[in-house]
């Protein structure tokens, strides 16, 4: 088994733990890189969903898995930063600097709303941001001269430097533009959580009480950590409008919200990768359903479309799955098996099983 020994704070917090480290995620970043010019213009254009949901993954996991905080309306964030960036371009903005203001103009919001909001905790907080999804879907409806109200708004296409880039007719280049903005936003995730600030988000996280004993001002970080939740899951949002090309209320419905939380609790709360391999199942589990459905058609003549509402089914026994036989995700049960792989033959079965343990003032929580 590797150990690495730290012999200072600087070993605490770097950014990759080794050289071998650093060098797994060129070879990934190279793979993905080259990854576009091995498969179709459709496979790269569902791996560009992927991306996107990666990004509003970790949207998610900035509030709900560092922070502790449950939100089950961040499809309107989703829709804030769409209509936002799209209204943007329409003032003549390029695309460069809308994407970045529907970023800041979403977390700026959702920061005020976050005042009022996070004085709620538990399932009065999500029934909360429920209502708030549900008020901002009928506000997109109303407020037609910047959303288009029922009919909705089209995607202009994005200009980068002279280079026209098209969900459809430059499906390379708009693929590699998610790349980067996944990449930009892990960064700045991973270097956050290194901060003073990322160590109050996961202190709030375990005790509100030992972190406000330790000087944490518990609603000052909630508030920036829902503002900066936000304004990542708005980044995604526009960037899934020039996916989708065509966007209205309808885009963002809870649904959506809801396969947010679905993401990254099969993925794996409180850790990056976890909203990678969230979206990994997301994006491409309705696909898989696809595959499976036309290959039962096909050779046993079973026709499985007749049954409307399949994909939520899979994805409510998936997550019934996961909470019960593995609550870390699929990053936690890679975890464990890379353990188990590393202290063979010492490993044991037991050697992960978890004790139920909370503060005394925690217990009417």
């Amino acid at each position: 088994m590797k150990v690495h020994f730290k012999a200072s704070y600087d070993d605490d917090i770097r950014l990759f733990e080794d050289r071998a480290r650093l060098l797994k995620y060129a070879v990934l970043l190279g793979l993905m890189c080259a990854l576009p010019f091995v498969v179709s213009d459709y496979l790269t254009g569902e791996i560009t969903l992927v991306l996107i949901w990666c990004i509003a993954g970790m949207g998610l996991m900035i509030l709900a898995g560092h922070t502790g905080q449950v939100s089950l309306g961040h499809a309107a964030f989703l829709a804030m930063g769409a209509f936002s960036n799209l209204w943007f371009m329409e003032q003549g903005i390029p695309f460069l600097l809308a994407l970045p203001m529907a970023a800041i103009f979403t977390g700026v919001v959702g920061a005020i709303i976050a005042l009022p909001i996070l004085r709620l905790s538990g399932i009065y907080l999500a029934i909360a941001t429920i209502a708030l999804s549900i008020i901002v879907e009928d506000v997109a409806i109303i407020a037609e001269p910047y959303t288009g109200g029922v009919m909705g708004v089209f995607a202009p296409p994005i200009e980068i430097f002279g280079t026209m880039i098209d969900r459809y007719g430059t499906p390379k280049l708009f693929y590699f533009l998610c790349l980067v903005c996944t990449v930009l936003v892990t960064l700045a995730y991973a270097n956050l959580l290194r901060s003073a600030t990322g160590r109050s988000f996961l202190a709030v996280r375990d005790s509100e009480v030992s972190a406000r004993a330790l000087g944490v001002n518990v609603t000052r970080t909630k508030a920036l950590a829902f503002g900066l939740s936000c304004a990542v899951t708005g980044l995604a949002g526009g960037l899934y409008a020039h996916f989708v090309q065509i966007v209205n209320y309808e885009s963002f419905l809870i649904l959506i919200s809801i396969t947010m939380v679905l993401q990254v609790v099969i993925g794996g709360l409180g850790s990056i990768h976890g909203a990678f391999f969230g979206a990994i199942v997301v994006g491409l589990l309705p696909q898989g359903i696809a595959i499976v459905r036309d290959f039962l058609q096909g050779t046993a003549g079973i026709d499985i479309s007749a049954y409307p509402g399949l994909d939520t089914a899979v994805f409510a026994a998936i997550i019934i799955v996961f909470i019960v036989y593995e609550p870390q995700g699929l990053y936690g049960f890679y975890r464990k098996v890379k353990a188990q792989w590393e202290l063979f033959p010492l490993a044991r079965r037991d050697m992960f099983k978890r004790s139920k343990s909370y503060l005394k003032t925690e217990r009417m929580r």
